[in-house]
């Protein structure tokens, strides 16, 4: 299955920048809000895909170019397509592949949202660990303006920020402002625009510093409980909590706050 043409194929997708442990995937298509094309879809499922076996890397942080963060899915694209179920399939079943994988990789992911997020966008933000945003990014779910209900992006958002209020996102359509995505849960901190980059390196660089194997396995059992019953959930989490204590850096970092000095993590 291949993707409608895009105007600057020669240039990539995703841009991937290394700061030491630190990776920062970037959407490159800022001149169209940075739509979630097949083409698009294929090229940060592969980042992630890569990065996941990548011990060097400890956290990503996604940002996009331009002034938007990601507008949802071309619609250019699927109108192309129209008529076309089996390629309508094949683009939702990757987009979906994508988001499951942005929780299954060990990594966590650090949204950097400086504008709008839109539809497939504000589901991608809603997929990421932590989010960020510019005090003048929007968020919207406003499939249903144009006939087309955000039935797939309501499943991150409505993880995110409870049903009642994705359901007035799907329902209306309407923009929300970054301070209401912060209070709803969507993000964790909506900031002025100088100050967004600066916070999302602190944390980055903060969490850079933790225990990779530790971090990735915590990740892991909090995506697989956080949709449980209490009992198994619960169940999975004291599993892993064992698990987690036979970990070389575990007993380093034990080892270190009782005899106050700073960790040595054995996974570098």
């Amino acid at each position: 299955m291949s993707a409608a043409p895009d105007q600057i194929q020669d240039t990539p997708y995703v841009l991937e920048r290394r700061d030491g442990s630190i990776v920062r995937l970037t959407l490159n298509r800022g001149g169209r809000f940075n739509p979630l094309s097949l083409d698009m879809i294929e090229a940060l499922d592969a980042a992630f895909a890569r990065l996941a076996t990548d011990t060097q890397a400890r956290v990503i942080v996604l940002a996009a170019e331009g002034k938007g963060f990601c507008a949802g899915h071309d619609l250019k694209e699927l109108r192309a397509h129209a008529g076309d179920a089996a390629w309508q399939q094949g683009l939702f079943d990757a987009c979906n592949r994508l988001m499951v994988r942005m929780t299954r990789i060990p990594q966590p992911i650090i949204a950097r949202v400086q504008g709008i997020a839109t539809a497939a966008g504000c589901q991608l933000v809603s997929m990421c660990d932590l989010a960020f945003a510019a005090d003048t990014a929007t968020f919207a779910l406003p499939g249903v303006n144009i006939g087309v209900f955000c039935s797939t992006p309501a499943v991150g958002v409505a993880r995110n920020i409870g049903r009642k209020r994705a359901m007035e996102m799907l329902l209306t359509g309407e923009m929300f402002s970054a301070a209401q995505a912060e209070q709803w849960g969507l993000i964790n901190r909506a900031l002025p625009a100088e100050q967004l980059d600066g916070v999302v390196d602190q944390f980055a660089t903060r969490i850079a510093a933790r225990s990779r194997a530790v971090v990735g396995l915590g990740k892991k059992t909090f995506y697989e409980q956080v949709d449980m019953g209490l009992d198994r959930a619960y169940e999975l989490a004291g599993g892993t909590m064992a698990c987690n204590l036979e970990l070389p850096d575990a007993a380093e970092g034990i080892d270190a706050f009782l005899q106050k000095r700073a960790p040595q993590w054995r996974d570098g």
